[in-house]
């Protein structure tokens, strides 16, 4: 890590792989197999990460690394149109019901900064309403937090944000759905679209009633605003059709991310065909990317999508995440502790009520999980270096390994527990 501090920031590419809300060092990863990571020390550590969310199928899937391997051999890069891009655009169009054209990125956070966009260019209007405790990648629009007091216009959560960006986007809080009626009949008629994770899981795994989503979808259809579900979590991991089909909505936009690609940097925004054909060049909304649709990406992606097309591994990833996150409830046998799980993603906190909006979450759960996680590395098992990230597990992941993996961490958890008694 020093080395790495002396030529980039931190010694990361991104903050969310420092370990410092941990108070420890980052590992540096030489390899994965199946469910494991093994660092450059060669640790070996069962992975409840997956690359955050998208290694459904766990590191080195026999069928996409062959499949990646077979296009190196055609190239890496054209630049150019591929046969690919139709393929991969086909599969998503006719498994979501929402997309009915889409067009391929390359990052969650292009994929949001685009839709955000087409919005505004579809709706005529500026106004972008967010939610606190939902993550939308880092364009200057989305790194927004709620004001203060009573205050529903946003204020810059990052430096080199300016506040008359910031001030074009609303927030409020999750599950609140007075408060979301009382803004849509301020403020509905402005408003050119609303985005929300399609399950809350960049600060916690906050999962929303069917009801409050149900609303939402039934208030920005009255005042004419878009919907955009951001699915670049729950896209793909929350069954073949997402969240959408979990709360049993139909958003205007959805947007993507790595798991597409098969955890290739990618990413996607689709939705109504009305609507995508304002982009350029059919339509007067401009957005580009040199690279979109990068072949490695798009063979990657579709080895990886056509193994969950018939639902198997799905339906096999649910059972196993219920079994460990009851195995593991079970051999701790203390009610202070919980922790959330829906499809294939859990989240463990340290304290008694599962959240459903940002400020319910407590400071001192954070707080425990933090001093933790160095416990949990030396027994065998990464998780991610922050207390608000939730886990992930792949087909790689089996019962076996999740049984005793939920021991160990029950375990280890009681003993940090006793140790701070």
């Amino acid at each position: 890590m020093d080395l790495a501090c002396q030529v980039m920031p931190g010694g990361v590419n991104s903050p969310v792989r420092s370990f410092k809300s941990v108070d420890g060092t980052a590992r540096f990863i030489e390899k994965g197999e199946g469910a494991y990571l093994i660092d450059v020390d060669g640790n070996r550590y069962l992975d409840f990460c997956c690359s955050w969310g998208p290694l459904i199928l766990g590191h080195n899937d026999p069928d996409v690394v062959e499949a990646v391997k077979n296009q190196i051999e055609r190239g890496m890069t054209y630049g150019a149109c591929t046969e690919l891009e139709y393929q991969l655009a086909s599969f998503i169009v006719n498994a979501v019901d929402a997309v009915e054209r889409i067009r391929f990125v390359s990052s969650g956070t292009e994929a949001v900064m685009s839709a955000i966009r087409l919005a505004r260019g579809f709706t005529g209007r500026d106004l972008i309403l967010k939610f606190e405790g939902c993550y939308h990648g880092h364009c200057d629009a989305m790194l927004v937090s709620a004001g203060s007091g009573a205050a529903t216009f946003g204020q810059p959560s990052s430096d080199g944000v300016p506040a008359a960006v910031a001030s074009q986007t609303a927030v409020l809080p999750l599950d609140d759905g007075d408060a979301l009626e009382k803004f849509m009949a301020q403020h509905g008629d402005s408003l050119a679209a609303v985005i929300i994770e399609g399950i809350p899981a960049n600060n916690g795994l906050l999962i929303q009633r069917h009801e409050y989503m149900q609303l939402l979808r039934t208030l920005t259809e009255k005042h004419g605003a878009l919907l955009i579900l951001d699915e670049v979590i729950s896209g793909f991991r929350v069954g073949l059709k997402g969240a959408a089909a979990y709360y049993r909505i139909l958003p205007d936009l959805v947007t993507y991310g790595k798991i597409i690609g098969g955890g290739m940097p990618v990413g996607s925004f689709g939705g109504r065909k009305d609507i995508m054909q304002l982009l350029a060049p059919l339509g007067p909304v401009y957005q580009a990317g040199t690279l979109s649709g990068n072949p490695i990406a798009m063979v990657a992606g579709l080895a990886t999508l056509k193994k969950l097309e018939d639902g198997r591994i799905h339906a096999e990833l649910e059972e196993k995440n219920r079994l460990f996150v009851s195995e593991v409830i079970s051999n701790l046998d203390d009610s202070s502790i919980n922790m959330a799980g829906v499809a294939s993603i859990f989240w463990l906190v340290f304290q008694p009520d599962l959240p459903r909006a940002a400020h319910d979450i407590k400071a001192e759960a954070i707080s425990r999980y933090n001093r933790i996680h160095q416990r949990l590395l030396e027994a065998g098992l990464y998780f991610p270096p922050s207390g608000y990230e939730v886990c992930f597990i792949s087909a790689a992941h089996s019962r076996q390994v999740l049984l005793q993996a939920a021991k160990t961490l029950a375990d280890n958890i009681l003993q940090e527990v006793q140790a701070c008694a």
